[in-house]
């Protein structure tokens, strides 16, 4: 054991003399634990004190100490002279190189299809639609009864639509009407809504006409995935409800937006189509974006499939309480995935869901 005042100046200058040697970080922190560290010589000389007669314990403890604190200042002047001279790839007991200068933090990116629904959104706002919302989670009575939807349609099974067990229906927080009352006293069962078009069925429900309205928002289906489908997929949807409206009205307001979104002449033809909440409906075509309606490898004919539209069908007023034949309604509906598809040329739907940061800051 080391013990006395010779002791104690022979450790000091061997401390002294081993500190002044340091080149490094490295040879810093191995001082640090050869002479302060818990098993270090100071602390041990320090332990010994106390086994030393009482005139020497205090004489030999206050040294000691002294000794400490005078080591520990020095270990601070030799690591700044370290940090400015020798730029060490480690500062004394940090993990990182304060010396070495900042990098720059990287910023967020905007996601092609949020960038996607903001173009939307704001044209049919230019138009004068109001922005509504709607559950994700939707009862069977606004997915399906309400827009008409037999009972015995097919897009009810279990193949087609994510139902959800045991639960019972949530009740309408809208209307007075006797439809809402003799829903509230009875279970309906619950799902994943299957389109948005459910958000029409309560708008109408809590609303009178006239309004004209646009909203948007995910949906859920049975698909099975592949280039152009998915099991989870976004939709956006126009209600216009007047006393005065006809097909020629929708065909208008679908081309104005497609030729703001696309920013280019587009022309659209409209198909007789079955859809059970509209009468007549209608399948859309447009002159494809790529060709111009010339014929290319995307379009094959120049008509490119772009959403289904129609009249409202007078049951889907009825339901929502209103008299029938006594408004006039016109709804359109488009997969937003789909529109993207066509703006920027991308070849497979899972691409936008796939969280490849490759694919989502080309945009």
């Amino acid at each position: 054991m080391i013990t006395g005042d010779h002791a104690i100046k022979k450790l000091k200058e061997e401390a002294v003399s081993r500190l002044d040697s340091a080149q490094n970080a490295q040879d810093l922190e191995a001082f640090r634990v050869a002479y302060l560290g818990r098993k270090g010589k100071v602390p041990q000389f320090l332990r010994t004190v106390a086994g030393l007669p009482s005139a020497e314990r205090r004489v030999a403890g206050s040294e000691g100490n002294a000794l400490r604190k005078f080591l520990e200042e020095r270990v601070c002047e030799v690591l700044k002279k370290i940090g400015r001279n020798f730029r060490a790839p480690h500062s004394f007991g940090e993990t990182i190189d304060v010396s070495r200068p900042g990098k720059r933090a990287s910023r967020g990116h905007i996601h092609v299809l949020s960038r996607v629904f903001s173009d939307i959104r704001s044209i049919f706002l230019r138009m004068g639609f109001s922005v509504v919302d709607g559950p994700e989670v939707e009862s069977e009575w606004y997915n399906f009864d309400a827009l008409n939807i037999s009972k015995d349609h097919p897009a009810r099974d279990m193949q087609d639509t994510f139902w959800l067990k045991a639960l019972a229906a949530r009740r309408a927080q809208v209307g007075q009407n006797t439809n809402v009352q003799k829903r509230q006293t009875s279970k309906d069962r619950l799902l994943l809504r299957t389109h948005i078009s459910g958000i029409q069925a309560r708008y109408m429900e809590a609303h009178e006409p006239p309004f004209r309205i646009y909203y948007e928002g995910r949906a859920f289906r049975r698909d099975a995935t592949d280039a152009t489908h998915n099991t989870q997929f976004h939709q956006m949807e126009i209600l216009y409800v007047d006393k005065t409206l006809s097909v020629a009205n929708f065909k208008f307001i679908i081309e104005k937006f497609l030729r703001e979104f696309f920013n280019k002449d587009v022309r659209i033809r409209l198909r007789p189509a079955y859809f059970p909440f509209v009468e007549p409906g209608f399948e859309i075509d447009m002159t494809c974006v790529r060709c111009g309606g010339k014929k290319c490898t995307l379009c094959a004919t120049g008509w490119v499939e772009i959403c289904g539209a129609g009249m409202v069908h007078q049951n889907v007023f009825r339901a929502a309480g209103h008299i029938p034949g006594e408004w006039k309604g016109i709804a359109f509906a488009f997969g937003v995935e789909r529109l993207a598809m066509l703006k920027y040329r991308i070849p497979d739907i899972r691409l936008f869901t796939d969280g490849d940061m490759r694919f989502i800051e080309q945009f």
